[in-house]
């Protein structure tokens, strides 16, 4: 990364569990089930939807793409930080620093932008279904998952750079278990410290903001529309469609407003340890739960699917 400063720190040391040297173990070995439970959930969920017709819909596209950035975002944070459970170095070299936070970042914010065109895509198939196939054509599909991905790589990308230019002078522990923003900004030196940490602050608030008020009117549209249908069977039907989804979104968005929205005031690292616990192990952990037993359709294809390995004559 060009202009970045290594003169100062040349490795950071991750101190985040340092502070539980008696449940570094019990951690480890949590961590690692739930981390193997989120890769396999993905997958699962991959694989039932590209191996059934039935489910090659924008709805399970986009939830395909979903799995593939919430693998490649607790990719980016999980093993590492396994591997400092089990060691007593807890080391982390400047460059993998820098490329942990773009990549975190960037799956991070692909995650939420797709969570908001799968808003759009309910909204388009309960409010305008007679136009749905226009709206929500393969290649328009394609083009969102697409722009998705390069939102994502922009925050991770600005952040990133804004972060790892400024100037680290000593010391060189982060008070957190991967390279996360505010506990970096704690260590950079310089006039532009400040100017940076607002910057950086106002982009992932603003973004994260956007999409969550852009779900929000795609379900104040949806929850008109349900409502204006007679049959209770038929608005049950139309709002199980959207609570995967909407479970999801509360979960995800939760946890990040009280990451980026909680009140300024003193801060533990414990606490902010295992905050961060929340939303790089537990929501990711969570997601695939929520869809495999919240979307009826995707529960049906697993279980058939899961029948036919076992007793494949009798399908």
């Amino acid at each position: 990364m060009q202009g970045a400063n290594y003169s100062g720190v040349t490795e950071f040391i991750l101190i985040g569990f340092s502070t539980f040297p008696h449940l570094q173990l019990m951690f480890f070995l949590l961590f690692l089930l739930m981390y193997l439970f989120t890769l396999s959930g993905n997958l699962i969920i991959m694989v039932t939807i590209w191996s059934e017709q039935s489910l090659h819909t924008p709805m399970y596209l986009f939830l395909c793409a979903l799995s593939i950035s919430e693998i490649l975002y607790t990719l980016a944070i999980i093993p590492h930080m396994l591997v400092d459970l089990l060691s007593s170095l807890h080391s982390i070299a400047f460059l993998a620093c820098a490329s942990q936070m773009f990549f975190s970042f960037t799956f991070g914010f692909t995650h939420s932008f797709l969570l908001t065109i799968m808003g759009y895509d309910h909204y388009v198939a309960i409010c305008h279904p007679l136009c749905y196939n226009v709206l929500m054509s393969p290649q328009g599909c394609a083009c969102l998952v697409a722009w998705s991905w390069v939102g994502g790589s922009v925050v991770g990308t600005m952040v990133t750079t804004a972060i790892f230019n400024l100037t680290f002078c000593g010391p060189n522990e982060i008070h957190h278990f991967f390279c996360h923003v505010p506990p970096l900004l704690k260590l950079a030196c310089g006039e532009d410290v400040l100017v940076v940490a607002k910057g950086v602050g106002l982009v992932c608030i603003t973004v994260l903001l956007g999409c969550f008020l852009l779900i929000l009117l795609s379900y104040a549209f949806i929850v008109a529309a349900i409502l204006k249908i007679p049959s209770a069977e038929g608005r049950h039907k139309a709002f199980s469609t959207c609570a995967s989804h909407l479970t999801v979104v509360v979960v995800h968005y939760g946890f990040a407003s009280v990451i980026y929205l909680k009140p300024k005031g003193p801060k533990s690292l414990e606490g902010d340890t295992l905050m961060g616990i929340t939303y790089t192990v537990l929501t990711p952990f969570l997601s695939p739960i929520i869809f495999s037993l919240r979307n009826k359709e995707l529960k049906v294809t697993m279980k058939k699917a899961f029948l036919s390995k076992l007793y494949p004559e009798k399908i």
